[in-house]
C-alpha cells in the first residue's frame, strides 16, 4: 500500500503532522467495492440487451453507443476512486520555525509570469508582485522576485518601474503596521484603519495606479512619463527598430537590488528583476513552460535560490507567513530527500454566492489533492507552489548536469546581480536558441509536450521518484481572479483538454508509463485528469440518444416494473450522492455543488468535446487555433451580472451551438413525452428513465433557456446561435425519426 496506515503521526522536529481517518478509509473502500459490483451487473445487463437486439441494426447500434458511454463512465469512476483510497490531512506549525536561526532560512526565488498587458492588466501583476515582496521573511534580502513578460511589452516594464518606486514605501508600511493583506488593491478595498499614514500610502498607490492606467490606455510609454535617465535606459531596447512581441532580443532589467536599495526606514529590499526572454519566429518558445525555464536559468545565474515559488500573474499572496508554512516541510529532514514541491490550493476572491461557473473546482484544487497526499503527493496546478530547485535537474538519485556551470543547484552566487559577467550569462541563457539540442523540457526544468505544463511537469517529476505535499491552511495563502463569462470558462477548459489529451496518448501515458513508474493507484489519479476530456463522449451521447428515442416513443432502458430499474437508480444516486458529500465536506454548499455538476455537463458538451476535436485535428495535421490566454480584464456590466448569478453568453461560438441544441431537444422531448403520457398514448413505466434524464437536463439548462428567450441584454444567447441550434435540433429529430421508424 502506498500510504502510512496510522491515525496520527508527528514528523521529526514537530514542524508538521499528518492525520488519517480510519473510518473514512473503510467507508470509502466499502462503497467502492459495492458500487463496483453494481457496475459489473450493469454490463451483464448490457450483454443481455445486445443479444436481444441483434435483429435490428438500429437497436443494436443504440445499445452499442450506450454501452460505450457506460464503459467510459465506469472507467472515469474508477479513476475518481483512486483519490479516495488513502486520503490524509496535514497540519503545519509555522510558529515553531522561529526557533531556527534566520540565517539558516533558504533564499527564495519567486516567478511571476504574464504574457499580454491587455488580457492580463499590468496593475494586477504589480499587485501580485508587491504582495510577495512584502512577505514576513527574514532577512527580506533573501527574496528575489522575477517577472517574466512573455508579451515583451514596454507597458509591463513601465508598470514595474512604478511598482519598484512604490515598494520602498509599501513594504515598511506593511511591516510596521503588521498588515495581513499585503496586496495593495485588496488592502485598500477592505475595512482598513483610516489615519494620516494610511492616507499618505493610499495616495501614493492611487498615483501609481493612475500613471499605469494612463500608459495602458495610450498603448505606449511617452517621453513625458519617463522621469530620469536610468528609466530611459531601461526602455532603450524597446526603442530598437524591429522590436515586436514575437521577435526581439532578451530584456533583463534589475529594478531593485538587495544589499543596495533600501526602503524609507533604511531596511533592505528584495530583488525585483524584469525579464522578457528573447523571441524569434523561427524558434519554438513552448508557451508558459518555456517562459518558466528561462526564469529557471536566469535566476540560476543571478540568485540561484534553492526554493522557488511559481505564481500566476493574478494570484496574489493573502498571508505573509506562507513561506514559513512551506518551510515546515522543506526543513523536515524525513521529507527532504525526495520532496520536490509543496502545493497550496487555488482559491479565489470575488466568487458569487452560487459560484455559477463552478470556478472553485473543488475536486482539482481541494478534495483530490488530499487523496493524492496519501500516495505520492498532489499534482502541480501551476500556481501557489514552492519548488525545490534541485528537483528540476534529475531524479532524487541522479543529477542532470546543466550546460552552464552557474546553473548548478548547489552553486553559491557571491557577485552582485548587476555585475556585467552575470548579466551577460543571464542574457545568454535567456536566448531563444539556448535550448537547442539540450535536455531542457525533456529531462530538465518544466516539461514540454503539453499545453498543461503544470500537470505534465508534476506528473513527470513524480514518475522520477519525487514526492510532494499538500498544504491547505485555514486562511487562504493565495487568492486569484475567476473568469466571469461562460465563454472564458469553456475556452480555458478547452485549452486544458487539448493539453491533457497530449499526455493521455503520449508515450508517457499514466496508464502505461505512469503505472510502471508510480504504481497503479497513483497512476490512476493522474489518468483521471489525462482522460478528463473523454467525459465528452458519454455526456454528449446521453444528452441526445435517450431524448431522440423518447421523441419517437422508443424505450431503451428497463421499465420501472423491471428489477434492473433499481440498478440504474442505485448507480445514479450512488455516484451523485458521493460526489455531493465529498464536495460539501470541503466547506461546500449544496447550491455550489449543483452549479458544479451543471458546469461539468456544460464542459462535456462544449470545452471537452471541442478540445477533443481540436486534439484530433491537430494530430491529423489540420491547423488549430493554438494557445489562447484567458482574459483577466473585468467588464463592469459582466461583473454586475456575474454577481447577480446571471450567465454571460454574448459570443457566437460553436461551443454554444451544442449547448443550445441540447437544451432544445431535451425540452421538446420531455414536454412531448409528458403530453403523450397524459393523453394515454404512452406508458410512464417504459419511458421513466428517459424522461428523468431529459427532465434532469432541462432543469440544468434553465440559464440557457433564459438566455435564448427571456433576455435582451448583450450577454444573452446570440440570435444566430439560437436559430442554428433550432435548425440542428429539427434535423436530428427528422433523421432519428427516419432511422427509428422500423424499430
Amino acid at each position: 500500500m502506498e500510504t502510512t496506515a496510522v491515525a496520527t503521526a508527528t514528523t521529526t522536529g514537530g514542524l508538521n503532522s499528518v492525520e488519517v481517518n480510519p473510518l473514512q478509509l473503510i467507508l470509502n473502500r466499502a462503497f467502492a467495492l459495492i458500487y463496483l459490483f453494481a457496475i459489473l451487473a450493469l454490463f451483464y445487463n448490457h450483454t443481455l440487451k445486445l443479444l436481444n437486439s441483434t435483429n435490428s441494426i438500429i437497436s443494436f447500434s443504440i445499445s452499442i453507443l450506450i454501452l460505450i458511454s457506460d464503459l467510459i463512465l465506469a472507467f472515469m469512476w474508477t479513476t475518481i476512486q483512486s483519490f479516495r483510497m488513502c486520503p490524509l490531512t496535514r497540519k503545519e506549525c509555522p510558529e515553531k520555525i522561529k526557533k531556527f536561526s534566520n540565517d539558516n532560512f533558504p533564499a527564495l526565488d519567486i516567478f511571476i509570469c504574464t504574457a499580454d498587458p491587455y488580457k492580463e492588466p499590468p496593475l494586477n501583476v504589480v499587485n501580485t508582485a508587491l504582495s510577495v515582496m512584502a512577505y514576513d521573511y527574514c532577512p527580506i534580502e533573501k527574496i528575489s522576485v522575477y517577472v517574466s513578460d512573455d508579451g515583451g511589452s514596454e507597458l509591463t516594464l513601465f508598470a514595474f518601474i512604478e511598482a519598484a518606486k512604490f515598494a520602498v514605501h509599501w513594504l515598511p508600511f506593511c511591516r510596521e503596521n503588521k498588515i495581513i493583506e499585503r496586496c495593495p488593491d485588496a488592502y485598500f478595498s477592505s475595512n482598513y484603519i483610516e489615519n494620516s499614514e494610511t492616507q499618505k500610502i493610499k495616495l501614493m498607490y492611487e498615483s501609481m495606479k493612475t500613471r499605469i492606467e494612463n500608459v495602458i490606455e495610450r498603448g505606449k510609454v511617452d517621453d513625458d512619463y519617463i522621469n530620469n535617465e536610468e528609466d530611459r535606459q531601461a526602455f532603450s531596447k524597446y526603442w530598437t527598430a524591429g522590436f515586436t512581441r514575437h521577435n526581439h532580443p532578451s530584456v533583463i532589467q534589475v529594478l531593485l537590488e538587495s544589499g543596495k536599495d533600501k526602503d524609507t526606514t533604511g531596511h533592505g529590499m528584495p530583488n525585483l528583476i524584469y525579464l522578457s526572454r528573447e523571441k524569434s519566429k523561427s524558434s519554438p518558445h513552448y508557451f508558459k513552460a518555456g517562459a518558466l525555464n528561462a526564469l529557471l536559468r536566469v535566476s540560476g545565474v543571478m540568485t540561484n535560490a534553492p526554493i522557488i515559488l511559481t505564481l500566476d500573474c493574478d494570484m496574489y499572496s493573502n498571508d505573509p507567513s506562507t513561506p514559513q508554512r512551506a518551510l515546515c516541510y522543506f526543513l523536515d529532514q524525513t521529507l527532504w530527500p525526495t520532496l520536490a514541491y509543496v502545493q497550496f490550493p487555488q482559491r479565489f476572491h470575488g466568487l458569487n454566492e452560487a459560484d455559477i461557473y463552478g470556478s472553485e473546482i473543488k475536486g482539482l484544487f481541494h478534495s483530490n489533492p488530499v487523496g493524492m497526499d496519501g500516495l505520492r503527493g498532489p499534482n502541480y496546478v501551476g500556481t501557489g507552489c514552492f519548488f525545490r530547485r534541485r528537483a528540476f535537474f534529475g531524479s532524487p538519485s541522479s543529477f542532470e548536469q546543466p550546460e552552464v556551470p552557474e546553473l548548478f543547484p548547489d552553486h553559491v552566487v557571491n557577485k552582485p546581480i548587476q555585475a556585467q559577467e552575470l548579466l551577460h550569462r543571464a542574457h545568454y541563457v535567456a536566448s531563444c536558441n539556448y535550448e537547442d539540442e539540450s535536455n531542457w523540457g525533456s529531462k530538465m526544468g518544466f516539461r514540454y509536450g503539453s499545453l498543461v505544463e503544470d500537470y505534465y511537469t508534476g506528473y513527470r517529476l513524480q514518475c522520477e521518484g519525487w514526492k510532494s505535499v499538500f498544504c491547505n491552511p485555514k486562511r487562504p495563502a493565495f487568492l486569484g481572479d475567476v473568469p466571469i463569462s461562460l465563454y472564458d470558462v469553456v475556452s480555458q477548459n478547452k485549452r486544458w483538454s487539448v493539453g491533457l489529451l497530449e499526455v493521455a496518448f503520449s508515450k508517457y501515458s499514466p496508464l502505461t508509463f505512469g503505472v510502471q513508474s508510480m504504481g497503479f493507484v497513483m497512476a490512476h489519479c493522474y489518468a483521471h485528469y489525462a482522460f478528463w476530456p473523454i467525459w465528452s463522449i458519454p455526456i454528449t451521447l446521453y444528452a441526445f440518444i435517450p431524448q431522440l428515442t423518447l421523441l419517437n416513443g422508443v424505450s431503451i432502458f428497463p421499465k420501472v416494473s423491471n428489477p434492473w430499474f433499481f440498478l440504474y437508480v442505485f448507480l445514479f444516486l450512488g455516484a451523485y450522492g458521493q460526489d455531493c458529500l465529498v464536495f460539501m465536506s470541503f466547506q461546500g454548499t449544496f447550491k455550489r455543488w449543483w452549479n458544479d455538476q451543471r458546469i461539468w455537463m456544460i464542459r462535456g458538451l462544449s470545452s471537452y468535446l471541442f478540445g477533443t476535436i481540436e486534439y484530433l485535428t491537430k494530430h491529423l495535421g489540420i491547423s488549430t487555433q493554438g494557445f489562447n490566454l484567458t482574459s483577466k480584464v473585468v467588464d463592469s456590466d459582466q461583473g454586475k451580472k456575474y454577481h447577480q448569478g446571471i450567465f454571460e453568453f454574448g459570443v457566437v461560438s460553436p461551443m454554444f451551438v451544442t449547448l443550445a441544441t441540447t437544451s432544445i431537444i431535451n425540452l421538446v422531448a420531455f414536454l412531448k413525452a409528458l403530453l403523450e403520457i397524459f393523453k394515454g398514448d404512452q406508458s410512464l413505466d417504459g419511458l421513466f428513465i428517459q424522461m428523468f434524464i431529459a427532465g434532469f437536463v432541462v432543469i440544468n439548462c434553465l440559464p440557457i433557456y433564459e438566455a435564448m428567450v427571456l433576455r435582451g441584454d448583450k450577454g444573452r444567447m446570440p440570435t444566430r446561435v439560437t436559430i442554428l441550434s433550432t435548425f440542428l435540433a429539427g434535423s436530428l429529430y427528422i433523421a432519428f425519426a427516419f432511422l427509428l421508424r422500423n424499430v
